[in-house]
């Protein structure tokens, strides 16, 4: 296949690995429930530990996370410059987030994200302690994902601005935060308010 060729295909099939609902399809088959109807209506890993349990919610990260990591990963592989690679990172996060087989629906773009990420610049992964570390003790999955997000893209940013890394993973990483911080506007909303459920919470 012509090299012209290859940034478009593989576009098109991180949008289509992205918009594979896994929550949605382990939901069904475990407990016979569309996870849209129940919890939060995401389809993420967090509204299936809230509604499946942890050992389904594992899988959907896992899962999720591979949706973003592979694409870039072949991306990689088959020599797309910086900036093909971004766009398609950001794909299959677009793709996760507003999948056409559940209605344009899906889920906060967080483990795709991360996956995807991961593949572009693997040093990020050191953010996952701190990431864990404010879930453990705010209990706040929604802030432990926000925060992390965010403090990635601006010390990427400051990296890109000192030359260390390229402006094609800053920026691309910078645009996945931005569609995780938007996907997230109802958490913020509940989070300022001290309405926000936490994980372990009864009322959830």
């Amino acid at each position: 296949m012509p090299g012209w060729a290859l940034g478009p295909l593989l576009l098109a099939v991180a949008y289509a690995a992205g918009a594979l609902p896994w929550g949605y399809v382990l939901g069904r088959w475990f407990g016979n429930i569309d996870l849209r109807e129940h919890g939060s209506g995401g389809t993420g890993a967090t509204n299936a530990l809230r509604t499946l349990g942890w050992r389904v919610s594992l899988a959907v990260f896992a899962l999720d996370v591979l949706k973003g990591l592979l694409p870039v990963v072949v991306a990689r592989l088959v020599g797309l410059n910086g900036w093909w690679t971004a766009a398609i990172a950001v794909t299959a996060v677009v793709g996760h987030c507003w999948s056409p087989m559940i209605g344009f629906r899906g889920g906060k773009g967080m483990a795709t994200g991360a996956g995807a990420a991961a593949a572009m610049y693997p040093p990020v992964l050191l953010i996952l302690p701190v990431i864990f570390g404010i879930v453990w003790l705010t209990r706040y999955v929604s802030l432990g994902s926000l925060l992390g997000s965010l403090l990635v893209s601006f010390a990427l940013v400051g990296l890109g601005v000192a030359g260390l890394v390229q402006w094609s993973v800053a920026l691309g990483v910078l645009a996945m935060t931005g569609i995780i911080v938007f996907q997230h506007q109802g958490n913020i909303r509940r989070l300022l308010s001290g309405t926000e459920r936490r994980i372990g919470s009864p009322t959830i």
